[in-house]
């Protein structure tokens, strides 16, 4: 992928966006649709932000440079030019990338790129909003992943040995206040998990924290059938069913990018379930 050409001092107004364009930086090359929708998500909040003040105003029309650049080499990609395709990408990254530090943090592995995990985790959550409001299950995802890259950092720096796995939130803690914690003193590049550390969907962990539950993901519904059962006479499908469905198929191919067949299986499963009986 061509460089792209760089941006200009980010104004202090910005601050909040800075750590989703350092992600966007650090996945040019390792994931483009991701660091395309970090970028997207910086343009859309900066212009909520400020889109008159003339350094504002500077940084904002570079950014859109770099955008329209991204597209223009990303154009023949599904996750681009469709946003079903694309959110179903950024929810698997992010959800992978979660799974990958809460295996760690409950195996009692505390280091650099578990935290950075978990708190570039919450900033790809962030950027899930660009198609739209939030589910409960990220939501709850975001705030635990920011507070544990928080908590386990400040532990870790005062030279004390964080709780491993499921631990309380603080509610007097204001993870915002400390979402420089997650950033501060890491690797540029995210983790590739290996060994023992690698992401497997057929050990998540089960249990809860703080009531929440760790879902296969808002694309995988935690009901999805083991079997799916056969039309029992003629099923009458509508577009909206034909809709659904094609959402589902395309579902599960973001999910074998990452080689997650038992999301891919559910998704799957989702799909014939309802050609085969008009119901979900």
């Amino acid at each position: 992928m061509a460089a792209l050409a760089p941006l200009p001092p980010l104004p202090p107004q910005f601050k909040s966006i800075q750590h989703h364009l350092r992600t966007a930086q650090e996945h040019d090359k390792r994931d483009p649709v991701v660091a395309y929708y970090c970028r997207l998500y910086a343009m859309q909040t900066g212009m909520k932000i400020d889109s008159k003040t003339p350094e504002c105003r500077k940084f904002l029309s570079k950014l859109m440079d770099q955008l329209e650049a991204l597209k223009k080499q990303l154009g023949d990609n599904e996750a681009i030019t469709q946003e079903i395709v694309g959110c179903a990408h950024l929810e698997n990254y992010a959800l992978k990338m979660f799974l990958y530090a809460d295996n760690e943090d409950r195996a009692g592995r505390f280091h650099k790129n578990m935290i950075k995990s978990f708190y570039t985790a919450s900033l790809l959550i962030d950027v899930i909003t660009v198609f739209g409001e939030l589910t409960d299950e990220n939501v709850k995802h975001r705030k635990y992943a920011r507070w544990k890259a928080t908590y386990i950092h400040n532990c870790l720096k005062n030279g004390e040995t964080p709780q491993a796995g499921p631990v309380g939130i603080e509610e007097d803690n204001d993870v915002e206040d400390n979402e420089d914690a997650g950033a501060a003193s890491l690797p540029t590049q995210p983790p590739q998990p290996s060994s023992s550390s690698t992401y497997d969907p057929s050990n998540m962990p089960s249990g809860n924290y703080t009531g929440i539950q760790i879902p296969p993901g808002a694309h995988a519904p935690a009901n999805t059938p083991a079997e799916v059962p056969h039309s029992t006479g003629d099923i009458r499908l509508t577009p909206e069913d034909f809709a659904r469905a094609q959402k589902y198929c395309k579902y599960a191919g973001s999910a074998l990018q990452y080689e997650d067949v038992s999301t891919a299986i559910q998704n799957l499963q989702k799909a014939l379930k309802l050609l085969t009986t008009g119901r979900e």
